[in-house]
């Protein structure tokens, strides 16, 4: 109610009853949730969850082994949703240590409601460092770079990077170039990874 001491009527939802769950299905495995959308079809074969083991390595530090999980999933609408998580793994095949972790969309590029086979791609690390890369599909290859690096003022210095992802024999495959620290564009991490789910 607006009185001269409050002159600003209260939001209608500050006293609204609470509600349910978020009520809609996000999945990796194609047998349920929303069907999914025409636009995605070209990227079919990447939805799921992956898990595998990789190598990492960079100019400026030492290689090392980890682990990896990556979970590609959709809603029904024309994009995906991407979410990384890696561990440095040991000669024993332990886990040490948390490592990278990341989140993102791939969106296909439509034009008058048809896949012109670009991708629009942004990627967000804890670590301070948004790419927004533009790719290509081409069968069930994906390449792409970096169109744009944004860092937070903390950040590292990443400037640049490239990634080549693939399904090859049901696994999916990955190489991911970086240019970083004054470094040129360099190798930085690769895997293998298989389906666990979906």
């Amino acid at each position: 109610m607006v009185t001269d001491e409050n002159p600003i009527e209260p939001p209608p939802w500050l006293n609204a009853p609470p509600v349910d769950p978020y009520p809609f299905v996000e999945t990796y495995d194609l047998r349920e949730g929303p069907d999914l959308h025409p636009a995605l079809q070209p990227l079919l074969p990447y939805i799921g969850l992956w898990r595998g083991r990789g190598r990492g390595g960079f100019p400026t530090i030492e290689d090392f082994d980890y682990g990896q999980e990556i979970k590609i999933t959709h809603d029904g609408r024309p994009f995906l949703y991407y979410e990384s998580r890696a561990w440095v793994i040991n000669e024993e095949n332990l886990p040490v240590k948390p490592a990278g972790r990341e989140t993102g969309w791939w969106r296909p590029v439509m034009v008058d409601g048809k896949g012109t086979g670009e991708l629009e791609v942004l990627i967000t690390t804890p670590s301070g460092i948004m790419e927004m890369h533009i790719g290509k599909i081409e069968g069930t290859r994906v390449e792409m770079a970096t169109d744009l690096v944004l860092r937070t003022p903390t950040a590292k210095e990443v400037t640049a990077g490239h990634r080549l992802y693939g399904i090859v024999e049901g696994a999916l495959l990955y190489a991911q170039d970086m240019a970083a620290l004054g470094q040129p564009m360099s190798p930085h991490l690769s895997a293998r990874l298989i389906r666990v789910g979906g």
